[in-house]
């Protein structure tokens, strides 16, 4: 048996085709095969984990042995009577939850960039999932805590290894009802368009951009020995090739959901039409800027306001957008230009919220038309792939040397 990466070769996509197949005709005849999604999820992680990479089997076995129990507990704590919902258990919780995906992220920093045997692909889009499970099981939302359909939700075999990240209450809403067979006429339709637009994406697009231009580019940008208008245009090269690889695989990820009958959030929505900052974080990678909103961004503003750290609203929503970008620039790697894109998203959300507000103080002085709009999107666009050229790393790479930092 061979071994693959999720959506990484056609072949992956017959066993697909050959396996979703009875699970698609119980859908459509009003019957959801829970046992059938079961040995499907199972054959697909098996084909991903299994053979040369058996050790992050075994890593995520563990870990979702861990999880699995670790929110048992909590749901078991919150249940036992209404008065349990003390700040010091919940906070313990959280931190247990993210002390794996801690020390995966921190490890390769330690010990010379060597991996961690607890680490697996997808780790970190399985404890988000967990982290929400336990905060939403703390604010009441979830009161039913089910193992088995719990680790479903982990494992959900289509977005396992890079999301998107769905919601607990959405995905168990999905997963114990079947859609009426008209209504998943239209999932099997709209999923396939997916599919077949993620083709497009990820190995026409995405090819084109990621693996015939960018060598070039790259290559002669690292001759030019500094500065030059290769950057730029390795800049603009490999935003396309981040954004139409990524938006591919999320789109495989979602018309498979589609498929299964399981409706998973999609995950781009035209990001590089945004006319600002906070309108491309509304669009790109949404359910993962979406967490981040809710489970950090509010939840840090809230805290801060119930115990009076600033005097000003403004203040404390400008320190929470910093906050929160750094820490997803942490989430990708603790090196300087993950942290620096992290920063400036930061700072750029700050500012973009300061311009908003005076241009709703001052609307009849700004003018307001589609050229401005044209102009917002221009600064925007060009604002993201400079960010996604730090992010790259490539700057490191051309100044500093692929050893260093």
């Amino acid at each position: 048996m061979r071994w693959y990466i999720p959506y990484g070769n056609p072949t992956y996509f017959i066993w697909l085709a050959v396996a979703l197949i009875p699970l698609m005709l119980g859908l459509l005849y009003g019957h959801r095969f829970r046992w059938c999604q079961t040995l499907i999820s199972l054959f697909f992680l098996i084909l991903t984990f299994g053979g040369p990479n058996w050790h992050t089997g075994i890593a995520l076995i563990c870990y979702l042995a861990y999880q699995i129990v670790l929110v048992g507990a909590y749901s078991h704590y919150r249940q036992r009577k209404s008065s349990a919902n003390k700040g010091w258990v919940f906070v313990l919780a959280v931190v247990l939850a993210i002390v794996p995906l801690i020390v995966v992220k921190v490890t390769p920093a330690i010990q010379s960039g060597k991996q961690s045997i607890i680490g697996f692909l997808g780790i970190s889009y399985i404890t988000f999932k967990v982290v929400q499970t336990i905060m939403e099981t703390r604010d009441g939302i979830i009161k039913d805590y089910h193992p088995v359909v719990f680790a479903q939700f982990l494992l959900f075999f289509p977005t396992i290894s890079s999301g998107p990240i769905d919601r607990y209450r959405r995905f168990v809403s999905d997963y114990q009802n079947v859609p009426a067979q008209k209504d998943y006429l239209d999932l099997v339709q709209t999923g396939v368009h997916y599919v077949f637009l993620g083709f497009l994406y990820k190995f026409v697009l995405a090819y084109f951009f990621g693996t015939v231009l960018m060598p070039q580019i790259q290559f002669a940008a690292l001759m030019a020995h500094g500065f030059s208008w290769y950057i730029v245009g390795y800049m603009y090269v490999y935003s396309m090739d981040l954004f139409f690889d990524f938006a591919g695989y999320s789109l495989f990820a979602v018309g498979i959901s589609y498929l299964m009958g399981i409706k998973t959030p999609m995950n781009f929505n035209q990001p590089f039409k945004s006319k600002n900052i906070k309108d491309f974080w509304n669009r790109w990678h949404m359910t993962l800027s979406f967490w981040f909103r809710d489970y950090i961004f509010m939840r840090l503003v809230f805290f801060m306001m119930k115990h009076k750290t600033f005097k000003s609203r403004i203040t404390t929503a400008n320190v929470c957008y910093i906050i929160n970008m750094l820490i997803m620039g942490f989430w990708h790697g603790e090196t300087w230009f993950y942290i620096l894109y992290g920063l400036l998203h930061g700072c750029a959300l700050v500012v973009n919220d300061t311009w908003l507000r005076y241009k709703k103080k001052h609307r009849d002085k700004i003018p307001h038309n589609k050229l401005t709009e044209l102009f917002a999107t221009f600064i925007t666009f060009n604002f993201v792939c400079f960010t996604f050229l730090i992010f790259s790393g490539f700057l490191n790479t051309l100044f500093f040397g692929p050893s260093k930092f």
